[in-house]
């Protein structure tokens, strides 16, 4: 079975599926790694080590659980929030909707459903889960990380997986995200997270003090037009 590798993999990259990559059968107590089939308690393991161990480790929750719409999915997302609570420095940038954002996206606050590459390179993010994304919309949005970043890509997927992933899991419920961060918790013990290396500490500061400067203005003194509008076109005599 061929194996999937770390980006950038060039503007066209083929596809996981055509080179042969196939997410393992339902039950069989196997996960995709890189491309290969590989026992699931690995797979965790390995999840957890890449979140702790890369640089700037960020959560993407798309619509199905960022829109709440069900208590399933409402459940999932504070089991997310507590997984992200165990990842030192692990950022949050939601995909609620897929819709193109004109005229301009804020990559830090949201990511950009048409080029998830520039939030992922805007960000310098290092490793990254999608979970809560609709399949058909996180195939795209996986192909077009690994084109050209260096990103290890996570897709945690409540049905079949995603072979364009470095690392799937599939059927994921509440169990799974409990075991997940269970793994993380006791990964942790044996290894110094990145956000608490020296560079980290660095970089996390760096980005705490660009946040401050560039934080919006609060509601009660924003001011709504800050430009003067455009008279009409004046009426023939």
């Amino acid at each position: 079975m061929s194996k999937l590798e770390l980006g950038p993999a060039g503007i066209l990259p083929h596809s996981a599926a055509s080179l042969g990559i196939f997410q393992p059968e339902k039950g069989t107590g196997q996960e995709l790694l890189e491309g290969e089939w590989t026992d699931e308690d690995k797979v965790y393991e390995t999840a957890a080590v890449k979140l702790l161990s890369r640089r700037n480790p960020t959560l993407f929750p798309g619509p199905m659980i960022v829109w709440g719409w069900n208590e399933e999915a409402r459940h999932k997302a504070e089991l997310s929030l507590q997984l992200v609570k165990e990842v030192p420095g692990m950022n949050i940038i939601p995909m609620p909707d897929y819709r193109p954002i004109y005229p301009k996206i804020d990559p830090e606050a949201v990511i950009n459903p048409c080029h998830p590459n520039l939030t992922v390179l805007h960000n310098k993010i290092q490793v990254c889960v999608l979970i809560g994304v609709h399949c058909h919309f996180a195939n795209i949005t996986l192909k077009m990380i690994r084109a050209n970043t260096n990103c290890y890509t996570q897709a945690w997927c409540a049905y079949d997986g995603h072979e364009d992933a470095l690392l799937s899991i599939r059927d994921l419920d509440s169990a799974k995200l409990i075991k997940m961060t269970e793994t993380i918790k006791r990964v942790r013990q044996s290894m110094t997270p990145w956000a608490e290396t020296p560079e980290g500490k660095e970089e996390l500061e760096e980005i705490a003090a660009m946040k401050a400067q560039n934080k919006a203005e609060e509601k009660e003194s924003a001011v709504l037009f800050k430009g003067e509008l455009h008279e009409g076109i004046p009426d023939s005599e």
